[in-house]
This record gives structure tokens, sequence and C-alpha cells, in this order.
């Protein structure tokens, strides 16, 4: 069975390339055009009066954009919406490869770098439907990840999940009953749990019911995760990348009350 096309947003500002992308997302069948243009605010204004129902599941957006400010970009408009809850997946299509590191800790689907084929753009969309399935998959009902102890299997409830880190070419899971080791790739817990863990960092997906403190000291931002205050109870410090941190406490404080703000 086809699955539904997803709905895409194209932000590029040069009319050959938009023209270009956009045919080629019609011609393969697994896309529909929501919308093409040119901007940050004419994008964020797409995203904000979406019609009821018809949700965009992905932005197309290139990095350098008409005005060339940095508040005028791409990336940008990637740290002002991807990882909010209910936000579209974003892939970019540019010509400047050295941002694919930012692009990957912003939690970026794909990275298309011009001239870009139409098998490529196939394969990113293939890419995209795989993780809005994992995404619905998980909305549906409970996922248990299986990690490993030694030589047993140790089944976890999302709920007892602290925080997910990748490291030394391992990915690790922080729990309440202590640190396993499993075989997904951050990516792929991402495509399993849709939402629910938030990728605050290139090395880690943190339960972002589990976080109970955000620290901050100097240009560094921590969140300690855990039952408790980090004072008080067992739990685990995550960094937080210097470009998510602004983004990352604007979605904690959007979720509390308490806090006297300008």
């Amino acid at each position: 069975m086809t699955p539904p096309p997803l709905c895409a947003l194209v932000v590029e500002d040069e009319w050959p390339a938009r023209n270009y992308l956009v045919e080629l997302l019609e011609a393969s069948g697994l896309a529909k055009l929501a919308g093409a243009v040119g901007r940050v605010d004419e994008a964020m204004q797409a995203l904000e009066t979406e019609a009821p129902g018809i949700g965009i599941d992905v932005v197309f957006a290139d990095i350098a954009l008409d005005g060339g400010s940095s508040d005028q970009s791409g990336l940008s408009l990637a740290r002002a919406v991807a990882g909010a809850p209910g936000a579209p997946m974003f892939v970019f299509a540019t010509a400047y490869e050295q941002h694919a590191l930012e692009a990957f800790e912003l939690g970026v689907v794909d990275y298309l770098l011009k001239p870009f084929s139409e098998e490529r753009v196939r394969q990113c969309l293939q890419r995209l439907h795989e993780r809005r399935a994992g995404a619905r998959a998980a909305a549906r009902g409970p996922h248990r990840i299986v990690a490993r102890r030694k030589r047993s299997l140790v089944f976890l409830e999302p709920v007892e999940i602290w925080a997910f880190e990748a490291a030394d070419r391992l990915t690790f899971v922080h729990t309440m009953h202590g640190v396993f080791d499993i075989d997904l790739s951050l990516t792929a817990v991402e495509a399993s749990f849709g939402r629910a863990f938030l990728r605050v960092h290139r090395n880690w997906l943190v339960n972002s019911n589990h976080i109970k403190e955000l620290e901050r000291d100097g240009h560094e931002t921590k969140l300690f995760v855990g039952p408790a205050v980090a004072d008080v109870g067992r739990g685990v410090r995550v960094p937080v990348a210097r470009e998510r941190s602004a983004a990352v406490r604007e979605l904690l404080l959007a979720n509390a009350t308490g806090l006297r703000r300008p």
C-alpha cells in the first residue's frame, strides 16, 4: 500500500532552484506541495497559518536566503522551529557543505547538496516517509527499548528512560535502573519514538519529562535529568549545544509556570 504523500514547504529564494526542487517533489509521487516561498518570515507565516488537518510534514530549506543576514537563513528557521512539539521535519537543500554538522545537531533529517539529482531527492523522500511512519507508530501505542546488560536483555519503558548518549561509536541509555548499551543510533531512536525525546546535542537525546534543572555557567548550558534535583538524587548531567540552548530553554519554560518573564 502506497503511503500518503508528504506535505512539503519549499523555502528557496532563487526561482530556478525553487522550481527545480518543486518539480522533483511533485514528480516523485511521494510529496505534495504546501507552498514555495523565498524568505524566513514567509516560511514562518506559512507554518503558522497552515490549514487545519493539513499539517506540513517537511520543510525543504536553502541555507543562504535573500538578505544574507543570520536571521534570514535556513539555519535560523530550523533553530526556531525544529525540535518543537508538532514541528515538521527539516531538510536542507544547499550548496554549502560546511553547515552539515550544525544541521545534524539541529536534528535535520537530510542534507541535499546542490546540484542534486532526481534519484537523490527520491532517496530523501523515502527516508522522510520512514521517519514519519516511525513517529506515527510511536504515537499509536507504547514502545519499549531493549538494551544489553552483560549477557542479559533489559526491557525498558520510555517513562523509565532519562536520556540516550552516543559515545565512542556506541549508544547508551541512561535510566533509573542504570546505564545500558543499545544497538540503535540516536537517529534510529528519534525515528522510533518521534518527538518523545528531545535532541539537545548531537550526542544526546533527553526525556523532557525528567529534566529537573537547567544550569548555566558562562557560555555553557547543561541539563540535569533524573528523578530529583542534582544534589538530592541520582541522574545525569547533559550538555546542551550552544546553538540549541535558547530553544531548549524556551521549550522548557513554555510548558511551565512560576517564573516572571519579560
